[in-house]
């Protein structure tokens, strides 16, 4: 297999970054307000596959990285990836990479799609999580695991469950349309 990248793969990759900053864009208000981030994280790496996902999610950050306003809230730059939630933002890295390990051990297949999702989405919490102890702790003082993860996890586990679901549906519907 050639490693190397088609232009029809870099189309993808770049189309795919840019969805997952569309995404972010879009803020559903609840009791916490939770973006399309994550459904598109999920939908990029289920209708593109775990090598083009997973360097879409690179792109993106990188993106916000240099100042392109792509993160959530129209927010950009190293501070926002420094900052106390840039944690779960390095975290769609993790969800990437095991998609892209699990599809390749295991195949295509709707359970090892799932599986992998929903494993690497709780090796991003668990990331993130510690990510924002650590920058609160600099900033506020010290924080528990149970505050910690009430504030930034529990909220957000049925949404991105519903998420992940809709991403998979979504995915399986359109991957003809994307193989041709």
């Amino acid at each position: 297999m050639n490693p190397k990248l088609k232009p029809i793969d870099l189309a993808y990759i770049a189309i795919g970054a840019a969805l997952i900053a569309v995404c972010s864009w879009i803020s559903i208000p609840t009791t916490v307000p939770f973006t399309l981030q994550t459904f598109a994280v999920f939908f990029v790496l289920s209708a593109l596959g775990g090598k083009r996902g997973t360097l879409s999610v690179v792109i993106y950050m990188l993106l916000g990285a240099v100042g392109i306003p792509v993160f959530a809230q129209f927010t950009s730059g190293i501070g926002t990836l420094l900052g106390m939630t840039g944690g779960y933002i390095i975290g769609f890295i993790f969800i990437g990479l095991i998609y892209w390990l699990a599809v390749k051990l295991f195949g295509k297949k709707l359970w090892t799609e799932a599986a992998a999702l929903v494993l690497g989405l709780i090796v991003c919490y668990a990331f993130g999580t510690a990510w924002f102890m650590h920058v609160y702790m600099q900033q506020s003082g010290a924080i528990g695991i149970a505050a910690a993860l009430s504030w930034c996890v529990f909220p957000f586990i049925l949404p991105d469950l519903a998420k992940l679901a809709l991403a998979l549906i979504l995915a399986r519907r359109i991957a003809p349309v994307l193989r041709r």
